[in-house]
């Protein structure tokens, strides 16, 4: 297809296609291969997202770092762990210009990849624009099978951050998994802290989080996360099990888990005997022909 004039496509690393899309105020390059952005560029040429040292790009392993997707199982599961999404190639079905302003829709069908883990059809359709000072995406996953199906998704958002500085503000009062000190049996709990910080393993759900949250990513930088119909939260860094580069990143993830009775779906998986499981997340279901959309909108002043 034709791409706008904003958006080329190019070969990336691993020469994996890789699309860029290019603005007066900034930049943005997003992989078909999991359909994951990777880079955020603002006018100053700073780069706000971080892709991990370690991340591999043989179209294979998922990309570790940007905004990868987790869909359609967010955490551990019957499947491997954050589904397929982010294991598979998108194709582009539109690129536009809007007053100035580049735009991609990324599309991923079932196929029999996918169909081997979770045997539905279904459309998922990923929409980015790149503004002045801001990056937002559309998610719409659609029900295209002839039966229900029950999902849980969430953009995985890696960003760029000095962890010794780096706080959030906006979750006070949330309710709390805490997955720390042990992931299999995560503390319920209440938020009562004004500013959150990292001061060490942090890995953490914040359920019925608030629409507007602000990250300071400790480099000088206010990062606005907004969100539309993504329910929950999770703050991640994963300390010294990642040496490396632990202190170059903080996640900061939007999330539609499954939820019953206020438990998510990751721990009712990780704690709970399978077949009470499945009498749990069977409940929440997409119908034939029904979509679910939600968007993240991320920006800085």
């Amino acid at each position: 297809m034709a791409f706008a004039s904003s958006v080329k496509e190019i070969k990336g690393d691993g020469n994996l296609p890789k699309l860029v899309l290019t603005s007066t105020h900034g930049e943005a390059e997003i992989y078909l291969f999991g359909g994951c952005v990777t880079s955020w560029k603002v006018a100053s040429g700073k780069d706000l997202l971080f892709v991990r040292p370690d991340a591999v790009f043989n179209g294979q392993k998922p990309i570790s770092g940007g905004i990868p997707h987790c869909f359609p199982q967010f955490g551990p599961g019957p499947m491997q762990q954050h589904g397929f999404a982010r294991n598979m190639n998108w194709s582009v079905v539109d690129s536009e210009n809007v007053e100035g302003n580049p735009v991609v829709t990324l599309e991923l069908k079932d196929g029999p990849y996918s169909r081997s883990m979770w045997d539905f059809s279904f459309q998922a359709l990923y929409k980015v624009t790149l503004n002045k000072s801001s990056l937002s995406t559309e998610l719409i996953i659609t029900n295209t099978d002839k039966k229900q199906f029950s999902f849980s998704t969430a953009l995985h958002t890696y960003f760029r951050a000095s962890v010794t500085g780096a706080s959030v503000k906006g979750l006070k009062g949330c309710k709390t998994l805490n997955k720390d000190p042990d992931p299999s049996n995560p503390l319920e709990g209440k938020e009562e802290r004004d500013v959150i910080t990292f001061p060490g393993f942090v890995d953490c759900i914040y359920l019925d989080a608030p629409n507007v949250l602000h990250l300071d990513n400790g480099l000088g930088d206010i990062i606005t996360v907004r969100n539309t119909n993504w329910s929950d939260t999770v703050l991640w860094n994963p300390y010294q099990q990642m040496e490396a580069c632990y202190r170059d990143f903080v996640c900061v993830e939007n999330a539609k888990s499954i939820m019953e009775n206020g438990i998510s779906q990751d721990v009712l998986f990780n704690c709970l005997p399978n077949k009470r499981i499945h009498h749990l997340i069977e409940k929440v279901q997409l119908e034939p022909e029904q979509s679910w959309t939600a968007i993240q909108h991320l920006s800085i002043d």
